[in-house]
């Protein structure tokens, strides 16, 4: 089993980052195999409404001058999928607003394709705005009909190394990572009968 997670903060050692490899050290206690995905900082176009997802139908984006495309390769073939993002002004950045809607449209247009994975949001906030934040990406895990892990599943912190002084919040990401993969194991025994009948 793989989970993949993307990193919407544009700081690659940042703290949204240290937040998902707290989640990642509980996936991998469970033999879960896991690849952090660096989204933020990265030049991103959102969706055009172009539609050419709907009419070809490969399972990809037609802007091919970005790694979207390889993004959504990595979302096919993972088996969980985290997005991860500090809040900016109350809510995601830019860069995961587009991913979100690029490879949200893609799915869409290739009949849900990442239903049935196991999906989970984290965000790292300031003083205020986290809930809006967690809402939006937990949007797309909910659209694409994905098996959404809950929680609390965001810490405080205000300074880049200071998360880990969020005693609750790093428990909330102890928590997320156990039960993420609860939640991998039951959807891999399920697939496993399916597949066996």
């Amino acid at each position: 089993m793989k989970v993949v997670a993307f990193n919407g903060s544009p700081r690659q050692k940042g703290n949204t980052a240290e937040i998902i490899k707290i989640v990642f050290e509980e996936l991998e206690r469970q033999n879960i195999t896991t690849e952090l995905v660096q989204v933020g900082g990265t030049l991103l176009r959102g969706c055009t409404s172009c539609y050419g997802c709907y009419k070809n139908k490969t399972k990809r984006c037609v802007i091919t001058d970005d790694p979207v495309n390889e993004w959504i390769e990595k979302m096919l073939s993972a088996d969980g999928i985290i997005l991860g993002s500090p809040v900016y002004f109350y809510d995601m950045t830019s860069e995961m607003k587009a991913l979100i809607d690029r490879a949200g449209f893609v799915g869409r247009s290739n009949g849900r394709m990442y239903k049935q994975k196991v999906g989970a949001a984290v965000a790292v906030m300031r003083r205020a705005g986290a809930v809006h934040a967690l809402d939006s990406m937990t949007h797309f895990l909910s659209s694409m009909q994905m098996y959404i892990v809950g929680g609390t599943n965001h810490v405080i912190s205000d300074k880049i190394g200071d998360v880990i002084e969020d005693d609750e919040g790093v428990r909330s990401m102890k928590t997320l990572g156990q039960n993420m993969a609860f939640l991998l194991k039951m959807r891999e025994a399920y697939l496993s009968r399916h597949h066996a009948e």
